[in-house]
């Protein structure tokens, strides 16, 4: 693994904290999850992202940056639409 690819990722994740995003997550045997939500912090090792549930309670969920590394997670930033 190389440490200036996740050192690369996490400071393309600090700049993102804050903004929207739409992250894709394998959960294995072919299951995918992919929702909307907003990154929160940016910790050395991990990143936090907040997401809406159904009953109106915030969702925190933390991934680590190898994740992204090995593509097990997918972060694209929403854009907004204007009509």
């Amino acid at each position: 693994m190389d440490k200036n690819s996740i050192a690369q990722i996490r400071k393309e994740m600090e700049c993102c904290v804050g903004q929207k995003i739409q992250l894709k997550a394998n959960k294995g045997r072919k299951k995918t999850f992919v929702k909307e939500g907003v990154i929160e912090h940016a910790y050395p090792s991990i990143f936090t992202v907040c997401f809406e549930s159904d009953y109106n309670s915030p969702r925190k969920v933390s991934y680590s940056y190898t994740d992204i590394l090995t593509n097990t997670v997918e972060v694209k930033p929403v854009t907004l639409h204007m009509v």
